[in-house]
This record gives structure tokens, sequence and C-alpha cells, in this order.
């Protein structure tokens, strides 16, 4: 290395947990055993998981990205993302004369049976999310008439329920636990009889990384947090790292956007990743800090995480043979969308 060698007191700060959780981690090997299992292609509705590096590398195994279901021509093998869908895109899959494999994360999967429950015993539920993501328009349409949007405090004063003794709050899974709270303290302010979930929605991953990462931001001057722009998991982490002390923290899909002129008087750099980043990343941008004198990496532990989700069960079975029928049986190829 040269003139570059570790300099004193020049350290990282690794985050642990960090990077892929169970429900991630399900969904991308989903991807890859239905590719060796049926061949290519495999259309997968929405980005897999929102991260760029892990969507390349799926396109490279034969997967094909589409936003819509009528994208996909029939009697072909669509998989729905880790963020879930509405039923009415199952719908879609079956008038497109599609085999689906469901790789939606179970984490998701609980707070849609939460939705349809409460709005079976017609509650009003208010969904704290972000406007216009995967998920929240997943768990939006198990019940569209009972279900409103509220995106941070800011929102609440425009919540309007028929009944304040029947309201209830779910949330989407990749928020930040803080700012979660905040809104519902307002929205309890406002509605004292809200209930709350049976148990939290924010999901283990989420709420242990961004643990991670408050500890650690206490501590550093720069935090860089691996992951893309429309990872909701992976800009909360900026967020938190703010929230915790860090003088900066950046988002970053690869080692080379990051800047040199982001280390000008930093001492102590922590790294972290977003639930869907594979640490090849992560080590790319370990090795970047080593060639720039942070050498010495201490890790920083919030929590054990040892949660394994089981692969969708459409796996087991032969979707090929499935999808070819599904056309066979309704007379000729069709037309997609017919």
């Amino acid at each position: 290395m040269g003139a570059m060698t570790a300099s004193p007191g020049r350290r990282v700060l690794l985050a642990a947990p960090r990077g892929y959780c169970a429900g991630v981690d399900r969904a991308v090997i989903a991807v890859e055993k239905a590719l060796e299992q049926y061949g290519a292609p495999v259309y997968v509705r929405h980005e897999i998981v929102h991260n760029k590096y892990v969507v390349q590398t799926l396109e490279k195994k034969g997967a094909v990205f589409v936003e819509r279901t009528e994208e996909v021509p029939p009697g072909n093998i669509v998989m729905f993302s880790a963020h879930g869908v509405a039923p009415v895109v199952h719908e879609e899959a079956e008038r497109g004369r599609l085999a689906t494999i469901d790789a939606t994360c179970p984490l998701v999967t609980k707070v849609h049976k939460e939705a349809v429950r409460f709005a079976n015993d017609d509650y009003d539920i208010l969904l704290i999310g972000h406007e216009g993501h995967e998920e929240v328009i997943g768990t939006s349409g198990e019940a569209p008439d009972h279900i409103q949007l509220v995106d941070g405090p800011e929102d609440v004063a425009k919540v309007e329920v028929r009944d304040p003794s029947k309201v209830v709050w779910l949330s989407q899974t990749t928020l930040s636990v803080d700012e979660t709270m905040e809104t519902v303290d307002a929205l309890k302010d406002k509605f004292p009889q809200l209930i709350s979930p049976p148990s939290d929605d924010i999901c283990y991953a989420t709420q242990n990384r961004q643990l991670a990462v408050k500890q650690m931001g206490a501590e550093a001057d720069l935090v860089i947090v691996v992951g893309s722009r429309n990872s909701s998991n992976s800009k909360r982490l900026v967020e938190v790292a703010k929230q915790a002390g860090a003088r900066e923290a950046y988002l970053v899909d690869f080692a080379d956007e990051a800047d040199e002129a982001w280390l000008e008087g930093v001492t102590t750099v922590g790294v972290t990743s977003g639930a869907s980043v594979p640490d090849i990343l992560v080590e790319q941008v370990l090795e970047w800090l080593s060639q720039r004198g942070f050498e010495d990496v201490e890790i920083v532990k919030a929590a054990e995480e040892s949660i394994t989700f089981s692969l969708p069960k459409e796996l087991r079975r032969d979707l090929r043979e499935e999808a070819a029928s599904l056309v066979a049986e309704r007379g000729g190829s069709g037309t997609a969308g017919a």
C-alpha cells in the first residue's frame, strides 16, 4: 500500500446485524431455485427485493422483472416479490393464465392477515407507512375500504374515522422504530381508544439494524450505509445514524459511489447495510476504506439473529406443467391481458 498505512486512531465500526434478513434470503433463494428447477425465464413482478445488485445478478441468470402482471405472457411462471401484493394481483395472474410463486416475506403476510381480520370486524385501520411503497400498496389492497395511510406524524391532523372506539394502527415492516412510535403517540392523542396490533409490525431485522446503527452512530463521525435508493429500510438507517449523532451519513449502492471528501477530518467510520444487501457489497466498502487508512475494524453487535423461513411451498410443484395446462384448458394461447 505504501504511504497509506493505517493511521493511529482511524477505525471502522462494522454493524452486526446488517444485510440480509430472513425474508430477503428466502426470496432471493426462491428466484434462484425457480430458475434451476423450471429454467428461464421466470418472471418477477417488481424487484424481488429493493437492491440493484441483486436484481442485476438475477437478471443475468434468467429472471425477467416486470412492473405489471399483464406484461407476462400466458403460460409462464410469475413470482411475487418479498414486499407482498394486493389480492387483485393474484386475480390478474389467474386471468393471465400464469403459475405463481409467492415470495412475500412471512412478516409482511402477518400484517396482511391483521388487516383482513380488523377489516372483517369493521375497524378503521390506520396504516403507518410511506405512500407508493410496494408493501403499503399490497397491505392496503387487502381492505381498501377500511385502510387509510398515515405517512408520519404530520399526517395525523387529517385522519378521520367513523367510530373512534373502533380504530387500530398497523405499520409497514421497514420503518424507523422511533418515528413510528411518534406517529402512534400522535394518533393516540387524537384517538385515545386506538388499539395496537397484537404484535409490533416493524420486523425484527429492521429493529435490530436500527439498534446497531444507534450504537454506532453515537461514536462515528461518518456512517456509510450500503443499500439502494428505493430501499425503505436502508434509507431509514441513514436517518437513524444522523439522529444518533453521526455528523454525516450516506447511502451507497456500491463502493465506487463513496467519495474521498467524506473522510476529511474523520477518525471513526460506521458501516452497515440494509436488509436486502449481500455482504460482498459491504466487503468492497471495507476494502475501499482500508485503502484509505481505515484498516482497523471493530464489530458493533446489537443483537443475535437466528431466524430463518422455509421456501415458498410452490417450489415443490411442477409449475411449468401447471402453467401449460392453464393455457391449454382455456383454449389456445390467448393474448396477454385478454
